[in-house]
């Protein structure tokens, strides 16, 4: 009897294996199920984080306990793209009063540097622009201010309950899981070619080295300054201990945060800004961040009937990279802290707006260069989190360091990084939006996203990653309606990137960027977005493409449907 080689066996069964979908539901889209429960829900890129989540949930907290306890977690457990170093947003529906509420906790510049004297540190260092990490990198940390102003308004637990895990888990320790592992062994390396003061690497390399997949990870120095927080309220970080300890490590170690810019920051409530999308009523928050990036893309490819061209095809692959660039060129210029900057906020989402943009679209063709719209001025690396409780309240949370691990600057005794988020302002230009200034917040990536349907709550989503952040909430979206996925599978489909776009302080897009795809998106698609004159570069591993997380609530059988991609280590849970 004859037998093929077993090679070309495999090679003959690969076409009609790969056209199989492996789920139940006989989709191609989804790497596991949605998870559904009627009374609470929690999904976080960490496993151990969603399930103190979902304990804290089932003692009678609301949904901003479990997220604070859920981000204090990720600080520990998920150093590389969060902690109370850092700066946080959240949006918050409010069951009881049917409404929807805006958090800005992010921080801002230090005060006593100014402009003058920035660009004069600069020039020490033979530069233009403000180095990635170091003491020059780091702005006020507006993270642990944003926690008890959820806490103070919509928090029933004590905070020492909420914290009490992420204490025990800091002092006890914790198996690494593998995604985070590899990132933070990259960013430890990298951390080898800079000169650091500090206890960075005592903290975050112990040993020489970054702790491994599978092994235990304590952070003594963390679970004392949240117990400090715990029993002495936000006052412990921003009034005490923390912030006095960091004045004086940045006063001895050349860096500019002091006393003051602890003492004088504020969090902000803002009202989140919408646009509907195809009924479908769209939030972000406004600038200072990027989230109105997502809003302008969506207003752009209202106007195309993406569910007839289909999902991954080339022609909406092209119109969705297109609108990106025309949304990216209006951040570059008009997104800034909008008590510095005037912001034509009601003129970049408006539908007139967006039909002329839309104009500028050459269906076949890739564009080059594209330039920021005249809006009218009118009056008008990163972790994400939500949860849902009972009672049907629900949580769209983002926080970050900005890059992994962040400035790379650890006060000795604190346990955690401080961000880089100052690196985010233009140094080149004085008269730019988003020019440098004391006691000024940069421009912001993280961005929380929450939808309303039928004036209920419909979707609490987010994607962490950068500039991937505004594409990926495009994606997400137009696969959940456009194209009808459920809330997991709409994050798990393969997903592009576009880089390289006019950025706040990069030079002027002229060569149409870099579209980068995952292996998921079709070759034959692939191939008509190179004919059309898109430069796209296949990747089979990157973690630039985001990781997200979504709560959809099913208003008819009152049951959440939770959602975490497979691109990280987390999980949704509910009970």
């Amino acid at each position: 009897m004859h037998r093929l080689p077993l090679a070309l066996v495999l090679a003959l069964l690969a076409p009609l294996a790969s056209a199989q979908p492996d789920r139940v539901a006989g989709r191609p889209f989804a790497t596991r199920s949605p998870v559904l429960a009627q009374h609470g829900m929690v999904a976080t890129s960490h496993p151990l984080a969603s399930q103190i989540g979902l304990d804290v949930l089932k003692a009678g907290g609301s949904a901003v306990d479990a997220a604070i306890a859920v981000n204090a977690a990720l600080g520990l457990m998920e150093p590389t793209g969060c902690g109370i170093g850092g700066d946080l947003f959240a949006i918050v529906w409010d069951a009881k009063t049917k409404k929807l509420h805006g958090l800005n906790a992010s921080g801002r510049s230090p005060l006593g540097l100014s402009a003058a004297q920035l660009q004069a540190e600069l020039a020490k260092l033979n530069r233009t622009t403000l180095p990635i990490r170091g003491l020059l990198s780091i702005s006020t940390p507006g993270c642990v201010d944003g926690w008890f102003e959820l806490h103070g308004k919509f928090g029933k637990l004590p905070m020492l309950d909420v914290l009490a895990p992420t204490i025990r888990y800091a002092t006890e320790g914790f198996p690494l899981s593998q995604s985070i592992a590899a990132v933070w062994a990259a960013e430890i390396e990298a951390s080898r070619a800079v000169e650091l003061p500090g206890a960075f690497r005592e903290v975050f390399a112990p040993g020489g080295r970054a702790p491994r997949e599978g092994e235990i990870f304590r952070n003594p120095g963390l679970a004392r300054t949240l117990r400090l927080i715990a029993e002495g309220g936000r006052a412990a970080f921003y009034r005490g201990e923390v912030a006095e300890k960091t004045d004086a490590f940045m006063r001895a170690h050349g860096g500019w945060l002091r006393n003051t810019d602890f003492e004088h920051h504020t969090s902000t409530w803002v009202d989140p800004v919408s646009v509907n999308y195809r009924g479908f009523e769209v939030f972000e928050l406004p600038p200072n961040t990027q989230g109105i990036a997502a809003l302008q893309m969506l207003t752009v490819l209202e106007g195309y009937d993406l569910a007839k061209l289909g999902p991954q095809s080339p022609d909406t692959l092209h119109l969705m990279i297109e609108a990106k660039k025309l949304a990216f060129e209006d951040r570059a210029k008009f997104y800034a802290d909008p008590a510095f900057a005037k912001i034509p906020l009601a003129g970049l989402l408006s539908k007139d707006y967006a039909a002329a943009r839309r104009k500028l679209i050459d269906p076949a063709r890739a564009a080059a260069t594209v330039d920021a719209g005249n809006p009218a001025l009118r009056a008008g690396d990163t972790v994400y989190l939500c949860t849902a409780d009972a009672e049907g309240n629900m949580v769209s949370l983002i926080q970050s360091n900005y890059m992994n691990l962040g400035s790379f600057i650890t006060v000795p005794g604190l346990g955690f990084c401080f961000q880089n988020r100052n690196v985010m302002f233009v140094t080149h230009d004085a008269a730019h939006a988003n020019a440098y200034a004391p006691g000024k917040r940069p421009f912001h990536t993280i961005i929380p996203g929450f939808v309303l349907k039928d004036r209920q709550p419909w979707l609490a989503f987010g994607v962490m990653g950068g500039s991937i952040q505004p594409q990926a909430h495009v994606q997400v979206l137009v696969n959940l309606i456009d194209f009808g996925m459920n809330v997991q599978e709409a994050g798990d489909a393969a997903r592009w990137r576009h880089d390289g776009s006019s950025n706040y302080d990069f030079p002027k897009m002229t060569d149409g960027g870099i579209v980068a795809v995952e292996n998921g998106i079709p070759a034959a698609s692939v191939r008509a977005l190179a004919a059309r004159g898109h430069r796209v570069r296949p990747v089979a591993v990157d973690h630039g493409f985001g990781g997200y997380q979504a709560i959809r609530w099913d208003p008819v059988n009152k049951v959440y449907w939770g959602a975490s991609e497979s691109r990280k280590d987390g999980a949704a849970m509910g009970y």
